[in-house]
């Protein structure tokens, strides 16, 4: 199979990449950078290019029987308006131009990432796909991203929106940030510690992406999260455990909107999705806890410095 990933440099790009190389799958990948980086296996084939503009790249989009787009400035910043119109542009744009180069007819399958962020907050209320979206920035967004590759419908292309949870692995992403914070005895929750915390172990997410890729009657939404999400101060109180480090260091609510501003907020609320349709088409889960999950990743079998914290 031929696969395109988008934001290939990504933490989760690089993880796909190495996954369908494995399987002996052709991989092409596009990234904003000149040249590959150094972490990138040497059989993957690399697209330099800006996707938010109309470029040679679309070339190599036709081509492909997976198209997944992960593409996207991480949200990890503070949010003003020129971070949000970056945030949204290499999201929204990258979808567009990827639609358009999608071919009609191939029996391509288009893999497009959305958030768990689309549900905005719903406080203990349990969400899945058949759930409405919300109307902060982050679930604006989701709607439109989402909007745009709902149209590769259009080209006879069975179109699979991952919204995903936050990703935990060895690489980088959100233990990236947060394992320092611990190893320095200041981990803890944020504000009262009581907002939902959505996520999945890296190895369900490659293998999620590997079981929508291969069921022919998986389309549209899809939550990529774990079943039993965590309220954050369960959270800071398992990696504590699994870091024999103390998790009870608060991060106070007006600190975080004075350094993050509206992003700050956003950490603060929560929604409690579940993938319900995964669960419905059969989908086993490896790590459906999160105290197996960061055993796996930082415990006595898995302790490791991430590389990088690189989300997009």
């Amino acid at each position: 199979m031929r696969v395109l990933i988008t934001g290939g440099f990504g933490f989760v790009g690089t993880q796909l990449s190495i996954r369908f190389l494995q399987m002996g799958h052709q991989v092409t990948v596009v990234g904003r950078f000149p040249q590959p980086e150094t972490h990138m296996p040497r059989k993957v084939k690399y697209v330099p290019a800006d996707t938010t503009v109309k470029g040679s790249w679309q070339e190599d989009v036709a081509r492909q029987d997976a198209v997944i787009n992960l593409a996207g400035a991480s949200i990890f910043r503070r949010w003003n308006d020129k971070s949000k119109k970056l945030i949204y542009d290499t999201r929204v744009l990258t979808t567009r131009n990827v639609l358009e180069a999608l071919s009609e007819g191939r029996g391509t399958v288009f893999c497009s990432a959305s958030a768990v962020g689309y549900y905005g907050f719903h406080g203990d209320e349990e969400l899945t796909e058949q759930d409405g979206p919300g109307d902060d920035f982050l679930a604006r967004l989701c709607v439109d991203w989402e909007a745009e590759a709902t149209k590769a419908a259009g080209k006879d292309v069975r179109v699979v929106i991952t919204r995903l949870g936050v990703v935990l692995g060895k690489t980088g992403g959100a233990l990236g940030q947060m394992i320092p914070a611990f190893k320095k005895f200041m981990g803890g929750p944020l504000g009262s510690g009581n907002q939902w915390f959505v996520w999945i172990h890296m190895e369900d997410l490659l293998n999620a992406f590997l079981f929508v890729l291969d069921n022919q009657d998986i389309h549209g939404p899809v939550n990529f999260c774990s079943p039993n999400p965590v309220r954050n101060k369960d959270l800071a109180r398992s990696l504590g455990k699994v870091l024999s480090r103390p998790s009870f260091l608060k991060t106070p609510a007006f600190t975080l909107r004075l350094v993050l501003g509206e992003f700050g907020s956003m950490l603060l609320e929560g929604q409690k999705a579940i993938p319900a349709k995964l669960a419905r088409h059969g989908f086993d889960f490896r790590y459906p806890d999160i105290i197996e999950a960061l055993e796996e990743i930082v415990g006595a079998g898995g302790k490791k410095e991430p590389k990088h914290a690189n989300t997009g």
